[in-house]
């Protein structure tokens, strides 16, 4: 459980029991999918079902809706326990089509903080069923087990497992000022913290002063560790950081930001201000939406105070 001290952001917070310790339980699986009361959350191409509302709701249905899909070679994935009754996902393929669905990120944004924590480790999950669907050992076809949580080659019996990919975002800080940058991506005057994914043989503090330096030029030293963001596209862990920056000169690697800038605290509470979901091209600098761990840290610097 989270600690008093400790921030929650979106994707965050999952309230499941996610019953790792009974996954082996080939018997005990098979009576959650026969349980009337387990419920499951069909998926189409990676987005949810959902009730209209309002409020507009994930769209839990009874799992013996679903069973003859089951049957026909569909494979669930356990996302835990709640209150005695087991949550399932599922991608429905053809059977799910024509029912309403909301794209995975704009709906996080308006669900309770569980419920978008439970739709991102079922959507991570799925996507990641989609892409192994073979063994990355010989080739041949793999099969769910373990409720989902792992992939089995009948051929040459390696096991396969769903993988996460760390990733660091952090905020340079001098003095009274932070350095943010423009991805080429990113529509409008939207700028965020500066990210990279983690390399082997790495720490996180030693791919926060590598991405910073490759990125922006900027060197830096000290470095803090704020917090962690689930980020289920596809599944990554988002590190965010905040960092002692050492020198100011600015030289942007073109493959990876439009431009990079020093922005002083009161701009940043300005941009932490206009920053909505409902706007993709903003004309004004502005910073992403507050579901984003990026919009979090700038936050935490320029609102709460935080330091290196």
């Amino acid at each position: 459980m989270p600690t008093a001290m400790e921030e929650i952001y979106c994707f965050a917070g999952n309230p499941l029991d996610r019953a790792g310790q009974r996954r082996q339980d080939a018997h005990w699986i098979a009576a959650l999918l026969a349980d009337p009361q387990s419920l499951v959350l069909p998926f189409v191409e990676l987005k949810p079902l959902v009730r209209a509302g309002p409020p507009v709701a994930l769209d839990w249905r009874p799992i013996a809706e679903w069973r003859a899909l089951f049957q026909s070679g569909a494979e669930p994935v356990l996302l835990g326990l709640r209150d005695r009754r087991a949550y399932f996902a599922l991608d429905a393929g053809e059977q799910g089509h024509g029912a309403q669905t909301l794209d995975a990120r704009a709906l996080a944004a308006i669900l309770p903080g569980g419920e978008a924590a439970i739709l991102g480790e079922a959507r991570a999950l799925l996507d990641w069923h989609a892409r192994h669907r073979f063994c990355a050992r010989c080739g041949a076809p793999s099969l769910a087990a373990m409720g989902g949580w792992q992939r089995r080659c009948p051929h040459c019996k390696a096991h396969h497992f769903p993988r996460v990919d760390p990733v660091v975002i952090m905020l340079a800080v001098n003095g009274e000022r932070c350095l943010l940058g423009r991805n080429k991506r990113r529509a409008g005057a939207r700028f965020s913290c500066l990210a990279g994914f983690m390399e082997p043989g790495e720490t996180p503090e030693e791919a926060v002063r590598r991405e910073i330096l490759e990125e922006s030029g900027v060197r830096t030293g000290r470095v803090r560790y704020l917090g962690a963001q689930p980020w289920p596209f596809p599944s990554n862990l988002m590190m965010g950081f905040l960092a002692e920056a050492l020198s100011e000169e600015i030289t942007v690697d073109p493959n990876e930001l439009a431009e990079a800038r020093w922005f002083h605290r009161e701009e940043v509470c300005a941009m932490i201000a206009r920053s909505r979901d409902d706007d993709p091209a903003p004309i004004l600098p502005s910073l992403p939406p507050p579901l984003a761990i990026g919009h979090q840290l700038c936050r935490r610097w320029a609102v709460m105070g935080e330091r290196v």
